[in-house]
């Protein structure tokens, strides 16, 4: 798996796997460290409607009478949700446990802040159509004092998905698409493996992770450079699942059916997000391209350890991936998106921004978000399920919940979570590499407005689960050299160039004695150290750099085998670990 989305493939449906969230209630609240409060009383938890109200047919038997006896108990009070039982919750709504949930936000977001030692932080709620609550904790960047407030512009990562979804939504409302409109209809050249998926495979399919294409494929071409078009092109050499029945989570997927989206409107996914959502909804602060988030002033620095302190290390560039994880956002911004989405797409003053049947289609469970669509390991748990964009689940108290979380490991860590029963959201997002922080919050407020109190430690359970964000991939990662290696042969051997269908030419070339592998459009350059025979290894991480926009799905310390395969005296072909998750990481002369 990834570095990159280890966080978002285990918990893409909303932390659906980890979670036991709800509430809904009033509440007057205050931000403190002199930012600006917020009061709001009097707010309304109406359970939101999660379809028709079917109330039980009344019987029209003779016997039926209109009246009611005298002995006689009077008919029973419809139940809530409207008649639907789908819509009753097993745990009654208590509002006072809400209102105090949300008095208690700034506690909890502190005290987690405090024990992760996260460098900055921002935590937005909203209720009964408010935002009710918004502050930031923290520095914008370490070593500097300018501090994280409601209004700094962090990279949402993965958050961008059901963000983009309701771009969508918007345009399938407006008669541009449907949702399942073939992605090959809007985007000229669009190619799978499979020339019946190709025609076949819609914008819903991409959006919901069940296009067959294989886990994060294109990330790695982007690792090393490759642009948004040449990632699309190259996905035809991409193995493919059985057709919708498997999710596998995909970021250019998505982006595919983002990109064909914008081209069926007549521009592009930045500007169309921008016109569709994010200047009707006065999101002033959010864009879908870097250069608008790099020139913010008021953004957050991305953040990783660096020999176990926070840095502002290396830079995060997702254009070319941009309906799937370019999105910059503030937590205001994104609470006033929370608050349409629990609306059914109206803004504030009651316009109906985004159709609803387009806005409820997203929302609607469509592929069980486990990545591969594995056998359960037990039948006693809730399974989570992915719409389109969306995590869409139930929780411990029966409530239906909208979420999703997004991680770089380049320094974003985000989540947020909605419960339309209660119309409550939660946001949280962190300027550093995903480490349970945000899941955290997201999880122990939910337990406060549904439960009364946390069910569990969730920073000590996201923080362990998350731990392998930062693990170093490879076979041979923790191994000792042999001792007394094979010997390798003359560099004449391997030296030359092998080509991939995919990855394209790769390039091995001898500098000073020692051998180096350059491949992809930047020329990027791995020296090769030799292990045992034809066997070498390069690290394939790169030449990250504080000032330039690098890869980040390979975690520092990892170790990947190059193995050259002889043939007569020059080597006929050579395979790179880090790039051989799909069989297509060996390159021929």
């Amino acid at each position: 798996m990834t570095r990159r989305h280890h966080l978002a493939a285990a918990l893409a449906a909303g932390l659906t796997l980890l979670a036991a969230c709800t509430g809904g209630s009033t509440a007057a609240v205050s931000s403190a460290g002199g930012r600006s409060a917020t009061s709001v009383s009097g707010a309304s938890g109406a359970p939101a409607s999660s379809g028709p109200a079917s109330s039980p047919s009344s019987s029209s038997s003779p016997s039926a009478s209109p009246t009611t006896s005298p002995t006689t108990s009077p008919p029973a009070a419809p139940p809530a949700g409207g008649g639907n039982p789908g819509a009753v919750p097993g745990v009654p709504t208590d509002e006072q446990r809400v209102a105090d949930a949300i008095a208690g936000v700034d506690a909890l977001a502190q005290d987690v802040f405090d024990r992760s030692g996260l460098p900055g932080m921002a935590v937005a709620v909203v209720h009964g159509g408010e935002t009710v609550f918004a502050q930031g904790y923290g520095v914008r960047r370490v070593g500097s004092p300018e501090t994280v407030d409601a209004d700094t512009v962090f990279q949402m990562a993965s958050l961008s998905k059901p963000v983009g979804a309701t771009v969508v939504a918007k345009e399938v409302g407006d008669g541009t698409v449907t949702w399942d409109t073939p992605v090959a209809d809007h985007l000229p050249g669009f190619t799978l493996s499979d020339p019946t998926v190709t025609a076949q495979v819609t914008i819903a399919d991409m959006y919901s992770h069940r296009s067959g294409l294989p886990n994060h494929a294109g990330d790695d071409l982007e690792d090393l450079g490759y642009d948004q078009q040449q990632i699309l092109d190259r996905l035809r050499y991409l193995p493919l699942n059985p057709f919708r029945a498997v999710y596998n989570y995909t970021n250019y997927g998505l982006t595919a059916a983002g990109v064909a989206v914008a081209d069926a409107a007549g521009t592009d996914w930045s500007t169309l997000s921008q016109r569709d959502v994010y200047g009707p909804l006065g999101m002033d602060d959010t864009s879908s391209d870097y250069a608008t988030f790099a020139a913010a002033p008021n953004h957050a620095a991305g953040h990783v350890k660096v020999d176990g302190q926070y840095a502002a290390a290396w830079l995060r560039d997702p254009d070319g991936q941009s309906p799937a994880g370019g999105l910059s956002s503030t937590v205001n911004d994104f609470a006033t998106w929370m608050t349409m989405v629990l609306a059914g797409g109206k803004t504030a003053d009651g316009t109906q921004l985004i159709d609803g049947a387009a806005l409820r289609a997203a929302l609607t469970p469509t592929m069980r978000a486990a990545d591969g669509s594995p056998v359960p390991q037990t039948i006693d748990a809730r399974t989570g399920f992915y719409g389109h964009g969306f995590g869409v689940s139930s929780d411990a108290s029966g409530r239906v919940r909208l979420s999703h979380s997004g991680a770089f490991g380049a320094g974003a860590g985000t989540s947020f979570l909605l419960i339309p029963n209660l119309d409550l959201g939660i946001v949280v997002l962190t300027n550093a590499a995903a480490e349970g922080s945000a899941e955290a919050i997201v999880n122990e407020f939910a337990d406060a407005a549904e439960l009364g109190a946390p069910q569990q430690d969730w920073y000590t359970l996201f923080h362990d689960a998350l731990a392998g964000v930062t693990a170093p991939q490879g076979e041979l990662v923790g191994q000792t050299p042999p001792a007394d290696p094979a010997p390798a042969a003359a560099n004449s051997t391997y030296v030359g160039t092998y080509q991939s269908d995919y990855f394209g030419p790769a390039t091995v070339s001898e500098v000073d004695g020692g051998l180096v592998l350059t491949a992809g459009p930047r020329g990027d350059t791995f020296p090769l150290t030799h292990w045992d025979g034809s066997t070498f290894t390069l690290e394939p991480v790169g030449d990250r750099k504080a000032d330039t926009p690098a890869g980040e799905n390979v975690a520092d310390g990892s170790i990947s085998q190059v193995t050259f395969t002889p043939a007569g005296d020059t080597a006929g072909s050579v395979t790179v670990e880090a790039w051989d998750k799909e069989g297509l990481g060996t390159f021929t002369r």
